[in-house]
This record gives structure tokens, sequence and C-alpha cells, in this order.
């Protein structure tokens, strides 16, 4: 019964001063406190392999602010960094826009907003966690074939996909209210697996390295 936990690590913040929804848009970096951010994250992790975790693989999402999310963990922890499509934030109608109560009067944008239980302006919740669940049992095994019973894996990843799949498995509803997510900036939501050959329910735990730098932070839900 071979155990292994994944560390899901959210980005930190991102430069955005014109507050779109930026989505799978290319090019958006961290801002300076976000790069601190991610510094903090990889500290934090640096932290528990000193302190005897084995924390032996490391992947993030494709996109430009996960990447440099990465960065740090990857200089800190000594590890290469594995890019995995399904760590990816999800499609979204409003990628690009500045959403606002008159934004969202037009009419171009109503087909998209007729079930938000779905959701109907993106990939749905459903899709997003299988594909998170896939991804995070595949780290779960191999690191433990890298690392031997006990392993941890890192997964840098995006808000939604990341608070979808801590709600599926405490067995909770998809579908939300956006301003209740806990899951902050670099913060770490901790899936630990007793045996990751079997189908049960990983135990969860949350925290956020990165607290201290929140103040003055304009975050957008989802981003």
């Amino acid at each position: 019964m071979p155990s292994a936990t994944v560390h899901l690590l959210r980005h930190g913040e991102v430069h955005n001063p014109a507050h779109v929804v930026y989505g799978r848009l290319p090019d958006y970096h961290l801002s300076e406190k976000g790069a601190r951010m991610a510094e903090a994250a990889a500290a934090d992790l640096a932290r528990r392999v000193q302190d005897g975790d084995r924390i032996v693989l490391l992947a993030c999402s494709p996109l430009t602010r996960t990447r440099e999310t990465a960065a740090p963990v990857a200089r800190e922890l000594g590890l290469e960094v594995r890019t995995d499509e399904r760590l990816i934030e999800p499609a979204n109608h409003f990628q690009g826009l500045h959403v606002t109560g008159r934004e969202l009067a037009k009419p171009k944008h109503w087909p998209y907003m007729l079930n938000p239980l779905r959701p109907s302006w993106g990939e749905p919740y459903k899709a997003q966690v299988e594909r998170m669940a896939q991804a995070v049992r595949e780290l779960a095994r191999d690191a433990v074939r890298r690392g031997g019973d006990g392993a941890q894996a890192v997964a840098v990843s995006h808000q939604l996909p990341i608070w979808l799949t801590r709600l599926s498995a405490q067995g909770r509803p998809l579908p939300h209210d956006p301003r209740r997510r806990e899951c902050n900036l670099a913060s770490l939501t901790s899936l630990t697996f007793e045996d990751v050959d079997a189908a049960q329910v990983p135990e969860v735990s949350y925290r956020e390295p990165a607290a201290h730098l929140y103040p003055g932070v304009n975050q957008l839900p989802g981003s």
C-alpha cells in the first residue's frame, strides 16, 4: 500500500493592469509581488524537504504564469519541470475581456450564461475534475516509483481546477460561489493518498505560505 502526496500549487499574482480574464492567453507574467509569492512557496517546500519530506517530482501547466511560479521551486528542490496540459486553466468565453455588468448585458454573451451550474461559459466542471484527477493520480504513482512509499510531487496549476479537485475529493458539489474559494495565490492544496493504487478519497490539507503578501492584491475570481 504505497502512499504519496501531491501538492497543488496555485500560481502567484499576475501583472494584469487591465483586469481582464486572461484565461489561456499567452504572455501573462507574474507581477513583482507574484514572483515573491512564488519564492515564498518554494521556500515553504524547501523547508519541508529539510524536515524530511521527499518531494521528487515537479509538474506545471504550460501557461506562462505557472511556469514562472514553478521556476523557483525547481531551483530550490533541484528538480526538472514536467509540463502537463491537464493542469491548464479552463477555456472561458470571457477570455480577454474586462467583465463588468455593462459587458455582461450585451446580448452576444447571453447564450453563454444560461447554465452557471455547468458552467455554460467554459469548460464543464466535471471535465476539469476528470483531467486534474488523472494528472494528480499519475503524479502520485510516478512519485512512488521514483521516491518510494511516502514520496511527494508538486503540480503548479490554477485556482478553478485546483478548487474543483478539492471539492470533488471532499465529496462536495462542484457548482459554487467563486468568491468563496479557499485557493489563494501561491497557496498549496495537498492531497495525500494512503494507497496510490486504490480508488480511495485522498486526505486534503491547505496552507498559504505567501499570505504575508496578500494585502493590497486585487484578485479576480478564477484567475
